[in-house]
């Protein structure tokens, strides 16, 4: 796969053709896709607009999801290793994307080889994958993000953080730092039942931890305030405004210095850091009750469909581009009118929706629709579905 001419004829087989294209919004121009999972040799062309790829299980729908989700320098949404990348009896993959950003058209190829990825963007080799970063963003949905509202807090905070990251490569830094300083704090902790003296030296850590727990808590609240207006106004779209959404911030301190030194018996008593950002939560709630215990499935997944795409309003007016979005099996237990509104509202960026059911295309007014089978994408006409 590393020959010249393997290349040059890939890119070939590709049919690519320079598009005419105004505007200066990320968009995917095609995706070529060889030994990919059960995707052996497909070229896939979708619309600037609403993309709804169906087809039985194990078609390939998420598979196409995935290969555009790994352009962005990230690991694939499923936790997949990169082995379980490549078709089955096959020695490597390759997929190719042309994709129109910062006014132009580029192109980026990645390759998986051994247990091993390598890229290349607009035909120079990268240091490492991790250079697609911040090149082409995206947001996407899976099954398994309902998490964020049926389980525990942890999956709030990590929603939050890992937005926060996207956003302020500085936020990576502040993040990891507390996490060194927590970590190191929780071993003193276990250690002074049995050591006495090493108490002298928990006001040390306390004020770092409380500097940074205290920047991070901020960031938080202030992407919280942006993320909550426009997830609210789309979940009142989603709902016909029948419902209401709210979005609020739950700390575990308000002065966290103050807090941390109040208590520090009971941490060294428990061994561990009872309060700080990584207790913190943030609340979901659904006409004033809790989404967690109170909302229907359908409601929950509505509402994690509001948080993505707030999300990816929120990266758009930071970054000055729209990302692109994946929505994997978002349309079962949605309503036909919540339906109906994912399908025909989200025309301003371009969008990948995945579903089992012809039925569920039928109301797709615009845009392309493409039918997963056997490891093959091919194009029908909206509303003409067999």
């Amino acid at each position: 796969m590393h020959d010249a001419r393997q290349k040059t004829a890939f890119r070939r087989y590709c049919g690519l053709q320079r598009p005419n294209i105004r505007g200066s919004r990320l968009r995917i121009l095609s995706l070529c896709c060889r030994n990919y999972r059960n995707l052996q040799d497909v070229s896939f062309f979708p619309q600037p607009g609403v993309n709804v790829i169906w087809g039985q299980n194990a078609q390939g729908k998420t598979n196409l999801l995935e290969a555009v989700w790994l352009f962005t320098g990230g690991h694939s949404f499923r936790g997949t290793k990169d082995s379980e990348l490549v078709q089955h009896g096959s020695s490597g993959a390759r997929l190719q994307l042309r994709f129109y950003s910062q006014e132009r058209e580029q192109s980026a190829e990645i390759f998986l080889e051994n247990s091993r990825r390598r890229a290349e963007l607009n035909g120079v080799a990268l240091r490492s994958p991790g250079r697609l970063v911040g090149h082409i963003h995206a947001v996407v949905f899976s099954p398994e993000h309902l998490s964020l509202v049926r389980e525990g807090p942890a999956n709030r905070r990590n929603f939050l953080d890992a937005a926060l990251c996207q956003l302020k490569p500085s936020y990576v830094h502040l993040l990891n730092r507390y996490q060194r300083t927590l970590s190191q704090r929780n071993a003193l902790l276990k250690d002074i039942p049995r050591h006495r003296e090493l108490e002298d030296t928990l006001p040390i850590w306390d004020t770092k931890l409380a500097a940074d727990g205290t920047r991070i808590v901020a960031e938080r609240k202030s992407y919280l305030k942006l993320l909550a207006c426009t997830a609210t106004s789309v979940y009142s779209g989603l709902s016909h405004g029948k419902e209401t959404l709210r979005l609020s911030y739950s700390c575990t301190a308000d002065d966290l210095g103050a807090a941390l030194q109040k208590g520090r018996l009971r941490d060294i008593r428990q061994g561990f850091t009872g309060e700080g950002p990584h207790r913190d939560d943030m609340e979901i709630l659904l006409d004033n009750a809790s989404a967690r215990s109170c909302a229907s499935q359908g409601q929950k997944r509505s509402i994690v469909l509001a948080l993505k795409l707030a999300e990816a309003s929120t990266l758009g007016k930071s970054t000055g581009e729209t990302p692109i979005i994946l929505l994997d099996d978002v349309l079962s237990e949605l309503d036909s009118s919540r339906q109906d509104y994912l399908l025909n509202h989200l025309s301003k960026c371009q969008v990948f929706i995945t579903c089992c059911e012809p039925a569920q295309t039928q109301i797709l007014q615009s845009g392309g629709l493409f039918r997963a089978e056997n490891g093959m994408i091919k194009p029908e006409q909206p509303n003409k579905v067999s």
